[in-house]
């Protein structure tokens, strides 16, 4: 973590990172969710505004603020591309910044992953109407998420290392 690495360079080796930790972090929360017990799982489903994932209401939310429609085909491909960006950007950033302010690679991406959990998933998509509330989700959910983030920051952190920053 002690090399001089270029902000650009940072930005792209993050940016790699989060494609492959987003990707993991799916592998990882979907198995988790496999496990959840069909009580949880009705909770779960009970506390989504409008039935929807959050990624789904998030663009549901732009195109009504910029006055687009989409056919579902197109809003279904709007929502993985909005998931892949909420892991992708912030990892790029990550991968900039992590050699620049002491302490933000704490614990290989263990802190950064948990801090976009809690940031994104416990509090933006409830105050932003694109989740229910956090205690309306059953503790699994909020386990299933921190598990999914950490293992996105740490492979963030493992792919900016391998990549030579």
């Amino acid at each position: 973590m002690g090399r001089d690495v270029s902000v650009f360079g940072g930005l792209v080796r993050g940016a790699i990172g989060g494609a492959v930790g987003t990707w993991l972090m799916d592998q990882v929360t979907t198995g988790l969710m496999d496990q959840s017990s069909d009580a949880d799982k009705e909770m779960e489903a009970a506390a989504r505004p409008n039935g929807q994932s959050s990624t789904m209401n998030l663009v549901d939310l732009a195109t009504g603020r910029l006055g687009l429609e989409l056919d579902e085909a197109q809003r279904s491909t709007a929502a993985t591309a909005a998931h892949w960006a909420l892991g992708i950007v912030p990892a790029a950033l990550y991968g900039a910044l992590r050699s620049r302010i002491p302490g933000l690679g704490i614990g290989n991406g263990v802190a950064f992953g948990a801090l976009l959990f809690a940031a994104n998933d416990e509090y933006l998509n409830a105050a932003l109407g694109l989740a229910g509330p956090p205690e309306a989700y059953p503790a699994s959910t909020h386990f299933r998420g921190l598990v999914g983030h950490v293992a996105l920051g740490m492979t963030v952190d493992t792919v900016c290392d391998l990549l030579g920053g």
